[in-house]
């Protein structure tokens, strides 16, 4: 028999809802497992019973938004550095693309709003900010198989071994990489699909095959494209899109 697992714990893994969500679900009672409503935190279960969220709960989530910016070169993803400011700046009525039809600028959808993922001062394109912890765990979680697509421009020489290694073949920080799909984009550019987000990857994966990245570019995550954002802007992620 299954040893009982925390509830929060469970409904975090089957992606329902982050673990700090959990909490405050199970708190407001809009938690039913296996038909009885649970409103103590800490209550453990089995690992497989039914959960049902309350319709308010759902609302809740249904609220909650997600951005999509093209971040340009000197924004960090998330905590401010010194000299430097988060992208989440750039989330105001004056940077929105004029393309985004998802209704009138609101100020509480910058409240909770955090990267989901990161993107380095020094790079461009696609960053997630969410509220929603569900899309988090999604892309950040520890099992995340979302491919996330780069194009970098690299001078050096790479020969065919080199590209097999950055294929597959590297570690970093003593660990082996995931296998990654890298191939020439033309004749300066390589295009890096992988399933992780160690620091600074690409740029010291390069590194180890004697390739310097002179620029990078994030151009999708899952089955979100870049596509025509523009630089500095940035959008909603509409209800009929996920990744």
């Amino acid at each position: 028999m299954s040893e009982p697992v925390r509830l929060s714990k469970l409904m975090s893994e089957r992606g329902l809802c982050s673990r700090r969500e959990a909490d405050v679900y199970i708190e407001r009672g809009w938690v039913w497992v296996n038909g009885v409503q649970i409103n103590l935190l800490g209550t453990k279960v089995a690992p497989d019973c039914e959960i049902r969220l309350t319709r308010e709960a759902n609302l809740q989530q249904a609220q909650r938004v997600t951005v999509l910016i093209h971040k340009p070169v000197g924004y960090v993803s998330g905590q401010p550095e010194p000299g430097y400011e988060p992208a989440v700046v750039l989330v105001k009525p004056e940077h929105r693309w004029e393309e985004d039809r998802s209704g009138a600028f609101s100020p509480a959808w910058l409240k909770g709003l955090a990267p989901a993922g990161r993107l380095d001062i020094d790079s461009t394109g696609l960053l997630v900010l969410t509220q929603d912890g569900r899309i988090a765990k999604q892309l950040i979680g520890e099992n995340s198989e979302i491919e996330k697509e780069y194009l970098v421009r690299v001078t050096g020489t790479l020969d065919a071994a080199g590209l097999r290694l950055l294929n597959h073949g590297l570690s970093l920080d003593g660990k082996a990489l995931r296998p990654a799909q890298v191939s020439w984009q033309n004749e300066d550019q390589l295009r890096f699909v992988l399933k992780e987000g160690k620091k600074r990857q690409i740029r010291r994966m390069c590194e180890l095959v004697g390739l310097t990245v002179v620029g990078l570019k994030r151009v999708r995550i899952g089955r979100i494209m870049l596509g025509h954002l523009p630089l500095g802007k940035w959008r909603l992620l509409r209800a009929d899109e996920g990744f």
